[in-house]
């Protein structure tokens, strides 16, 4: 993937999620994508994902840590600078194996670091689609950026910038062998 970019990532794409895209810029999700999801959805089941939203971010929210700085002596400063990092990808596992949790596990900690931008790579269905459930819990989350790509092509492509997924300073989530 790193020496042959997107064509590798279509390639794999088609192999390992048995899907068919002419570019990266077709895997991007759509917001009528996601409009379609709600509709597939039970109400009370978007209730539940937000009662867990509310809930892991509570939890994470303990965590932070903040800046500091201290004058030891007047001779000495010392102290830490928290920072966020950029861009973070996380990775979520689609097919059988499709957690919504996963999104929210992953995306709370960044969103509530700081992080400026969050790409999210998840596998789609043979017809192009993604587990509904998923794209809720990433909409609930206000994450622009979700691409259908699975597998270690999803992580390469995020390593690298590969065609429209951009490239991210970090890679977080649940994996298998294959990632």
């Amino acid at each position: 993937i790193k020496n042959r970019g997107e064509a590798a990532v279509l390639e794999y794409s088609q192999r390992f999620d048995n899907v068919q895209f002419k570019s990266t810029k077709e895997m991007l999700v759509s917001k009528e994508e996601i409009r379609k999801a709600y509709d597939l959805v039970e109400p009370k089941y978007i209730e539940i994902l937000k009662k867990a939203k509310d809930r892991i971010w509570s939890f994470h929210l303990k965590q932070k840590s903040n800046s500091w700085i201290s004058f030891e002596n007047f001779d000495s400063i010392l102290g830490q600078k928290i920072q966020p990092i950029d861009k973070v990808g996380i990775y979520v596992p689609g097919g059988r194996a499709a957690y919504p949790s996963s999104v929210l596990m992953n995306a709370i900690p960044a969103k509530i670091a700081g992080v400026q931008e969050i790409i999210m790579t998840t596998p789609p269905a043979a017809d192009g689609t993604i587990n509904p459930y998923t794209l809720i819990a990433a909409d609930i989350l206000e994450i622009e950026k979700i691409f259908k790509l699975g597998g270690a092509q999803a992580v390469a492509a995020m390593a690298f910038g590969i065609g429209c997924i951009p490239k991210v300073d970090k890679i977080v989530g649940p994996g298998n062998i294959y990632v």
